[in-house]
């Protein structure tokens, strides 16, 4: 058990009144005890109480060799597990329960009685996980540096006339090859329309000489993800393009000046929406400006106009304004990650954002 992790948590629950909680998302679990743990649709929880009495519950069929620094009660399929953690529940009490516990066994711990109410303890989880520890930044850092390497031997295969599919295998190869565990999510290789359909599903679609092309990749390196999209063109850079392009990083670069301990993370998506709109494009601008992220891709806290949390040093988020003008097969995104720091955010990608036109092998 990560102790310093735990107290931070801790210290939370008994700042809002939440005396005990059930964890049992896997991933929070490996943040806490460094195991990843998948019982698939058995019950599972680790069980958080601020007064002691912590205990992870377990499937037999799930033995673990280690100590994880808390005490284990096993139970078997013969066995309602929820009635094993209700023994060691306070009925008096309320519990923080974890948002993807499946509602079958909430709906069963309810009916034994196991807390006098139930909130959200996720949240509390979610907040202490978005602030990275020095293990953890660096983990970031080093994921990120390795996705720059990826990005830039990804790039020239965009000349040779592969499929959005072929493409998307190859960045896969590329990601593996460079060490990562695999990716972070599935890739985004999209040309022109593709390109301009902001989560379009890669497809059989050649690339052709004037296109825009959408690369969105990431990778999983210590068990941390990076992400990273960029822009390129194949052949050449139309007027119209140009000024695409130019307007979205001018957004992505506003986007990351704001990026700092003590403004909000609605100003980093005003600063990026802001000029977007004042440019003339606003409405098609069609998703947030970013997201949090660490041993997941996409985590909890996003960079959009309705969250307004203070960002505090030790947060990680994407900052990708995009602009997409599918009837004209033009579209554009451009996302880096940062790390906030004590004065600002360092930018964990550093392939470069200027813009890049990749020459076709034929024309």
């Amino acid at each position: 058990m990560d102790n310093s992790k735990l107290n931070r948590i801790k210290e939370r629950m008994a700042a809002q009144g939440m005396p005990q909680m059930i964890i049992s998302d896997p991933v929070s679990i490996f943040y806490l005890t460094g195991k990843w743990i998948f019982p698939g649709e058995r019950f599972h929880v680790l069980y958080l109480n601020t007064s002691g009495g912590d205990r992870f519950i377990l499937n037999r069929l799930f033995p673990q060799a280690e100590d994880l620094g808390v005490p284990i009660t096993y139970y078997d399929d013969t066995e309602d597990g929820c009635e094993v953690l209700a023994g060691y529940m306070d009925n008096e009490a309320p519990a923080g329960i974890d948002k993807n516990w499946p509602a079958r066994f909430l709906l069963r711990l309810q009916e034994l009685g196991g807390a006098s109410r139930y909130l959200n303890g996720s949240v509390i989880v979610d907040k202490v996980r978005q602030i990275k520890d020095e293990g953890e930044q660096q983990a970031m850092r080093e994921s990120g540096a390795m996705l720059d390497r990826v990005m830039g031997k990804l790039i020239p295969w965009v000349s040779k006339g592969m499929t959005e599919r072929e493409l998307n295998a190859k960045c896969l190869e590329l990601i593996r090859e460079e060490g990562f565990e695999g990716p972070s999510f599935d890739p985004i290789t999209a040309y022109a329309r593709g390109a301009a359909d902001p989560h379009h599903i890669t497809d059989d679609s050649l690339g052709s000489f004037g296109d825009c092309v959408i690369l969105d990749i990431g990778g999983m390196h210590d068990n941390y993800a990076s992400d990273m999209t960029r822009t390129v063109f194949i052949g050449e850079v139309s007027e119209r393009q140009k000024e695409i392009y130019n307007i979205v990083l001018e957004a992505n670069k506003r986007g990351i000046a704001m990026a700092k301990p003590g403004n909000r993370m609605s100003d980093v998506d005003k600063a990026a929406r802001d000029y977007i709109t004042e440019m003339g494009f606003g409405e098609y601008f069609t998703h947030r400006t970013g997201h949090s992220i660490g041993l997941e891709d996409h985590e909890t806290g996003d960079v959009s106009m309705v969250n307004d949390e203070i960002i505090e040093a030790g947060q990680c988020f994407s900052v990708e304004p995009g602009i997409y003008l599918y009837d004209e097969g033009i579209g554009v995104r451009i996302e880096d990650i940062v790390l906030i720091t004590e004065d600002g955010c360092e930018v964990l990608n550093n392939y470069p954002k200027e813009e890049i036109i990749v020459v076709p092998e034929s024309k």
